[in-house]
């Protein structure tokens, strides 16, 4: 079996590989997520009466928040899983740049330290700024 730490603790490889497999892992996992969703939208809806496609009747806004989102979740409600699928995928290249944080402050890389630590401000801020509570 493949050793994944090298005897050097946390190289530079065992960062890269560890990121890159955040990333798959973030992916598939979200996509898995978004399937089952699907999977149960399908089964939920599947015997509803066709909707009048002759004129737009919109939909409500709903899971546009993390508790409504939760909520949808524990209820199993298809649309609330799809959501949590797609704030996994969000989510996944934030934990990318939080652990390159990590792993540039162990190297102890002054500079790239800083410019991460810019980038995820700015993705927070960028996320967080228009956020209704």
């Amino acid at each position: 079996m493949k050793k994944i730490i090298s005897k050097h603790l946390f190289a530079d490889r065992d960062i890269e590989q560890f990121i890159g497999l955040q990333l798959r892992y973030g992916v598939i996992i979200s996509s898995l997520i978004v399937l089952a969703g699907g999977l149960i939208y399908l089964q939920q809806s599947g015997g509803l009466a066709l909707p009048a496609y002759s004129q737009f009747i919109g939909t409500k806004a709903g899971f546009t928040s993390i508790g409504q989102i939760i909520t949808g979740l524990g209820t199993l409600n298809a649309r609330g899983i799809i959501q949590f699928g797609v704030v996994v995928l969000i989510a996944t290249p934030i934990l990318r740049i939080a652990f390159s944080l990590v792993g540039f402050v162990i190297e102890k890389d002054r500079l790239y330290i800083l410019i991460t630590l810019i980038v995820l401000s700015v993705m927070m801020i960028s996320i967080f700024g228009g956020l209704k509570v």
